[in-house]
């Protein structure tokens, strides 16, 4: 697998799983939970654009 396919794939799942927490942060009033999982989804979806620039430089 190409490491742009890699960072997208990884990317998109940390901004799946950090929207999932932070969802459930927010059901269980766990501000915590809620912030991790906020920076989680933004993490990801940095690592996803990442994979995107990449895909766009190597073509």
């Amino acid at each position: 697998m190409k490491s742009s396919t890699k960072n997208q794939t990884k990317g998109v799942y940390h901004e799946t799983k950090g929207k999932i927490k932070e969802t459930v942060g927010k059901i269980i009033d766990n501000p915590s939970l809620e912030a991790e999982g906020l920076a989680e989804k933004t993490a990801g979806k940095a690592q996803k654009k990442v994979g995107e620039v990449e895909k766009v430089l190597n073509e």
